[in-house]
């Protein structure tokens, strides 16, 4: 039996999916920034973003209907730390099937081979910033100006300022117009000295880096403890977030989606 499907061009197009946005005449903006990449000055190996800290947001943001626009630091090409690619040898990703159908759809793809550096963000355009990281971050954002600068104007707008994983290095750096660092008091999360202990444990026992000889040049929880800010995290490896005001941070790789929850209820949804 032979099927036909009647169209009607009367009717209006129907999406796929509708977002179902709160208000269309007033979508949601968020820009993502990734980290250019970097060479590594402890271990000197190639180190970029982390793909899932780009995807996972992403998607919970479009899924919301919201704009999501992505910058990096200086602009220009940017490159995932190898690991963090569903398809690599190591098969360490190999199960995030989000950044696997980010990676495999061309319009999303290109958006990390051409990003727009941080200092053409109109804050004015965008409700929120969410800084990912990656290794990069612990050897770039230290002269990221620019960047460091926006992150500070969307805090003190009232907009939401968020940074996950290593991408909370920023808040070693951002001071606000007062000259104090935003970090200071604050309570956030980032990547955990527990994880740095993991990390740095594996690369000895694999032989690629000698005993005693470290991933990272400092740690994001020791640093921003020493400025003053009140660290708390949620476990190895677990999936964790914390908002505190306007300011969001996520604990590591596995946080991508309740950051982007976090900034979600931010903005009122």
């Amino acid at each position: 039996m032979m099927t036909a499907v009647v169209t009607h061009p009367a009717e209006p197009a129907m999406s796929l999916k509708d977002p179902n946005v709160v208000n269309p005449r007033a979508r949601k903006r968020v820009a993502i920034v990734i980290a250019n990449p970097a060479v590594s000055s402890t271990t000197g190996w190639p180190v970029g973003f982390w793909w899932s800290e780009l995807t996972h947001p992403y998607h919970a943001f479009e899924g919301k209907g919201y704009e999501v626009d992505v910058f990096s630091a200086e602009g220009g090409r940017c490159e995932p730390d190898a690991m963090s690619d569903p398809n690599d040898a190591s098969g360490y990703s190999a199960g995030d099937l989000v950044t696997q159908g980010f990676i495999h759809t061309p319009k999303l793809r290109a958006l990390v081979e051409a990003t727009k550096p941080a200092s053409e963000i109109e804050v004015a355009r965008f409700d929120a910033i969410v800084v990912a990281g990656g290794q990069a971050p612990m050897f770039n954002f230290e002269g990221a100006l620019a960047l460091q600068r926006k992150f500070v104007e969307f805090y003190e707008a009232g907009k939401v300022a968020a940074a996950l994983c290593h991408g909370t290095a920023i808040l070693a750096y951002a001071r606000l117009s007062s000259g104090e660092l935003l970090v200071k008091g604050r309570t956030v999360t980032g990547f955990a000295n527990a994880e740095e202990d993991f990390a740095d444990n594996a690369v000895w026992s694999y032989g690629m880096l000698p005993h005693g000889k470290h991933i990272m040049p400092w740690r994001i929880e020791d640093r921003l403890r020493e400025l003053g800010a009140n660290f708390v995290q949620g476990g190895l490896w677990r999936g964790f977030a914390i908002r505190d005001g306007n300011l969001v941070t996520g604990q590591q790789n596995f946080s991508g989606e309740e950051t982007a929850r976090l900034v979600i209820a931010a903005l009122g949804e």
